[in-house]
């Protein structure tokens, strides 16, 4: 190219914009759900658990676990139940924290249930997800 000239980007088929567009609100709807996960069961919950002096289920890992050591996995998992109005109610994570970290250096995979979610009550999703991480370990 001569002096002064740039390349242009080329310009975008109109698929390509609407492709654009629907990843960037997908994301922004993954974005929402890992909130609403790191949120367990609510803030005024989270409140009561802490009034109780018992930490979180990801405080708990945070203490346990080696510092940003914590990959986690299954975080948008949610139960299937469809009885007792409980279609209605999908918290992301279902109620349990699983996944792999470090303790002094050594890999380890944990799991953590989180009251706040159900009453840390035990569905289907959430024993999977458990049963998950042992099967990790063992392998």
């Amino acid at each position: 190219l001569g002096a002064g000239r740039r390349l242009l980007p080329p310009r975008a088929a109109p698929g390509q914009l609407a492709c654009r567009a629907a990843t960037t609100a997908s994301m922004a709807r993954i974005a929402e759900l890992k909130a609403k996960a790191v949120e367990g069961g609510g803030k005024e919950r989270l409140a009561r658990q802490h009034a109780r002096g018992k930490l979180s289920a990801r405080e708990r890992l945070e203490v346990l676990l080696d510092p940003g050591s914590f990959r986690e996995a299954d975080m948008l998992k949610t139960h299937r139940c469809v009885e007792f109005g409980m279609d209605a109610e999908h918290v992301p994570g279902d109620g349990v924290v699983t996944g792999r970290g470090t303790i002094n250096g050594r890999e380890v995979y944990v799991f953590s249930q989180d009251f706040t979610v159900f009453g840390g009550s035990l569905s289907e999703t959430h024993a999977e997800k458990i049963c998950k991480v042992m099967d990790r370990a063992m392998a």
